[in-house]
């Protein structure tokens, strides 16, 4: 069955998670006793509603500040399509989160409430969303039952926001009027809207077509695990597992293994236990080859005439997210795909400013949750494509040695 990942986004009390506790409870995805529980809460709480926000802020301080803070994973299936759901936070001391949340998503959802319309805050996580190149976005204009329905505010806010949106790269944008607390919209068509006549947020959910956002032209496989069972069954079994990052696979294609440049021809696909004829993106497989090459975890496996070009020198955007800032001639660890290597900081071109999209040529470091463009020299050649073209092969995240932590994500602009 077909997989959407979707991340909510939207200012404090917009109602992303109230939003997401409407869409499980109306698609039937939650458990009896889930919901008496969030009932006998909100009732000990002496609501006049059920809460469903309580069914995705599992964190104790979420529950008692009424926000977002970490980034709540929910799952769930329609006869349609099987959905991820990234919760994200809407606080700007939280963006490293959202970046974190929103990097895998087909398609952002951002939330604003009728009666505020937009906010920094929304047009914020707006180019976010566009900088990390999430293909699809709804704008969903929450709470429009505190408005009276006017159709008025919705077109108001629609027409703003979509003005805004020319200036970002936003290839499909679709906007529904809703009301998470009520249902109206949200899975079934509301009455209160007779002049709004698209499709309810579930509806556009399970059609949205995101098959064509991945890349299938240019093949890339970056080498996980080497699988060498030496079993009596299996005795000279050799296989090169991952994730296809890009392209197709295809029993016959000659491909290159690079960095070694060695040349051979795909002689089986398999998953699991059976041979299968193709492999694409994002499924998990695993390759064997004709020849005995050397390949290796951190190798990646491409077509001979259209592989990507090994680079030191990395162009990138970073979201930097721990409190010490990056600073030039800072030494970090870096994880491309599934190779690691270590990276010093060039230079900080800019820092940009996600609110007003000026930047700072002046900064001379990235502080927590901050934006900019920065330049990398790395120990190991990667073999990357802009973020552009490939968002698995355009990205990386930076660690701290000596901690293990991550401390940035980045998106590649280009390699030299």
């Amino acid at each position: 069955m077909d997989l959407l990942r979707f991340a909510t986004a939207g200012s404090v009390d917009d109602g992303k998670s109230t939003l997401i506790g409407r869409l499980l409870l109306d698609s039937k995805s939650i458990f009896e006793d889930q919901l008496e529980a969030v009932e006998a809460t909100s009732h000990s709480r002496g609501y006049d509603y059920t809460d469903l926000a309580l069914l995705t802020d599992g964190l104790r301080s979420e529950r008692e500040q009424g926000i977002t803070i970490d980034v709540a994973y929910r799952y769930f299936a329609t006869p349609a399509r099987k959905f991820i759901i990234a919760d994200t936070p809407g606080h700007i001391q939280y963006t490293r989160n959202m970046v974190t949340g929103a990097s895998t998503a087909d398609l952002g959802l951002v939330l604003v409430d009728a009666r505020q319309g937009l906010t920094e805050q929304s047009r914020r996580h707006a180019v976010l969303l566009s900088l990390l190149r999430v293909p699809h976005l709804v704008l969903a204009i929450n709470k429009m039952d505190l408005v009276d329905w006017s159709q008025e505010v919705y077109s108001r806010i629609h027409d703003e926001f979509r003005q805004f949106a020319t200036k970002l790269s936003i290839p499909d944008l679709a906007v529904v009027p809703i009301s998470a607390l009520k249902g109206d919209n949200v899975v079934t068509r509301s009455e209160n809207t007779p002049w709004y006549d698209g499709p309810t947020l579930m509806h556009h959910l399970e059609h949205v077509h995101v098959a064509s956002d991945r890349d299938l032209v240019d093949t890339r496989f970056p080498v996980q695990y080497v699988v060498r069972p030496k079993s009596d069954e299996f005795h000279d079994y050799r296989g090169y597992a991952g994730q296809v990052a890009g392209g197709v696979l295809k029993p016959g294609d000659e491909v290159v293994v690079l960095p070694s440049g060695m040349t051979s021809t795909i002689e089986a696909i398999d998953l699991f236990d059976q041979q299968i004829p193709e492999a694409f993106p994002p499924m998990s497989v695993t390759v064997r080859l004709t020849d005995d090459v050397d390949v290796s975890r951190g190798d990646m496996i491409a077509r001979v005439k259209n592989a990507p070009k090994p680079s030191q020198d990395l162009d990138a955007m970073i979201c930097w997210m721990t409190n010490e800032p990056l600073r030039p001639r800072q030494k970090l660890a870096i994880k491309h795909t599934t190779r690691m290597g270590r990276a010093l900081v060039k230079d900080i071109q800019y820092r940009l400013d996600v609110n007003t999209l000026h930047r700072d040529q002046d900064t001379k470091e990235l502080g927590l949750n901050e934006i900019g463009r920065v330049q990398l020299r790395t120990t190991v050649p990667l073999l990357c494509d802009p973020y552009t073209k490939n968002r698995t092969t355009g990205s990386f995240i930076l660690i701290d040695e000596a901690t293990g932590v991550t401390v940035g994500a980045g998106m590649i602009n280009s390699g030299a």
